[in-house]
Formats: C-alpha cells, structure tokens, sequence
C-alpha cells in the first residue's frame, strides 16, 4: 500500500511518505494526501514543528509514481495533476508552523521538490538528489523553481536542472539547499533535538518571522507590509511575549501558549 501518515507525538507532528517498497514514490492518491495531513498537522494546537520523512532508510522519496504518468500526465488529466503537485508543495511553503524534512537516501524530482517546500533540510552522509525533468521530457512548472532559488545561486539551479544529474548530500549543502548533513544513525537524534528546540519557542514569533523571511526571500515587492506588520503586533500583544519577560527575568524555562 502507498500511503501518508500523520503521528503525533508531543509538540511534533511527523508526516511519514510510506511507500517503502517503490522507494517511497508519490502515487496520485498520496499526492493529494499531502495537503490534508499538513493541515492536519497545522489545526492541531499541540503541534509546534511538522516533520516530513520517508519510510525506511533507502529514500525520503524517489518522486512522482512514474508507473502512472502514462494515464495521469498525458492530455486533459495532466492539468490535473499538475494542480495536485502545486496543492501539495504550496500547502508545505505556506504552513504556518516550521516544517522540517529528515532526507536519508534517494530524493529525487517530486521528492526533492517536497523537500525544498519545507523550512528546514537535514540530510544523512549518502543521500543523493536530483530533478531529472530534462531527462524524461516533463514541463517543469515555474511554481516548482520557487523554493529552489530561495537557497540555491541561480546557476546552481540551471546546472540541476539542465544537466538531470545526480548530486551527493555534500554538493547539495554546497549549493545551499541542505542546514546540516550528518550521519545516518545520527540523522533522527540531530532532527528531533532541532525540532524540540523551536517547539519549544514562541509560536507566534516563528510565525511571524517565517512568513516575513519567505517574503523578503522571494524578493518581491508586492509583499504585504501591513500584514507582516500585524503579525509583528499580534507578538508583542501576546500572553507568550509576557511569558517570555517573566521567564527571562525568573531565569527558568518559557511555557508558550500560542496565545
């Protein structure tokens, strides 16, 4: 069965890409689960960081169910799936709670794109990645370049997508889509410590200051000043930024609310 869970535990929400044996590769169906966990994830208040994985230690995911771009990527069904793929990476880029990817193994195309939706990337030492779009003829569409060129030099982003070629975690940090790679019996340990250090901060601060990072980061000047504005207010209105106070002043840990 290829499928998505969500598990909760604590403050983390862990979406896991459960397809093991095809290498957890995207079926249609599990495309359009993407955006339902992750709101899932988001309305539920216990949750402070989501965490996308993949089953297993052979991928984070091999990308699209290429089995199925015969019926669903030809013709008229193509558009839709298409609009499945942007459903799901745009539901990733616009969560509001920080997002985390564990990558071990292949992470290709779709995968990849899924991983470069999210905040933060942590690779193990024999990772690899690529987008092969090039190499198997497919549109690309500009939506999907968007949060490659946020971290990655523009010609770094041409050499991957012009050449299809596969890249190691080491080369992938160079370009500067990976935070951290690591070794792989260290890759969870290294990825729960760093989502149970930002779950435990103020989360309307990191909303705050993720939706005004991604803003500034798409260097467009259609960004909305005024609400990047209110969610600076909303901070400092907030029972967490007096929490904060007083905890910093009690020399004790903070106990964030979210209100």
């Amino acid at each position: 069965m290829q499928t998505i869970d969500l598990e909760i535990t604590s403050n983390i929400g862990r979406i896991t890409l459960n397809a093991p044996d095809k290498l957890n590769a995207l079926s249609e169906a599990m495309w359009g689960e993407v955006p339902k966990l992750v709101a899932a994830a988001e309305a539920d208040e216990r949750v402070r960081v989501i965490v996308l994985s993949g089953a297993g230690n052979r991928a984070f995911s091999a990308g699209a169910d290429i089995s199925e771009f015969a019926e669903a990527r030809s013709g008229t069904r193509a558009a839709h799936y298409n609009k499945l793929n942007n459903e799901a990476f745009e539901a990733l880029q616009n969560c509001r709670k920080p997002t985390i990817s564990e990558i071990r193994g292949f992470c290709l195309g779709g995968g990849f794109l899924l991983a470069l939706s999210t905040d933060l990337r942590l690779a193990a030492h024999g990772a690899s990645f690529s987008l092969p779009p090039a190499r198997l003829g497919l549109g690309f569409d500009v939506r999907w370049i968007s949060p490659i060129v946020k971290g990655a030099a523009p010609h770094f982003v041409k050499e991957m997508l012009f050449t299809g070629a596969r890249y190691s975690a080491s080369e992938v940090e160079r370009f500067g889509l990976l935070n951290h790679v690591v070794d792989e019996a260290k890759l969870s340990d290294k990825v729960l410590e760093l989502a149970t250090t930002i779950a435990a901060n103020a989360p309307l601060t990191l909303e705050n200051v993720k939706s005004a990072i991604d803003g500034l980061a798409m260097n467009d000047q259609s960004i909305d000043f005024k609400a990047q504005d209110e969610l600076t207010r909303r901070c400092f209105d907030s029972e967490d930024y007096r929490e904060g106070q007083a905890a910093f002043a009690e020399k004790r840990k903070p106990k964030f609310s979210g209100k």
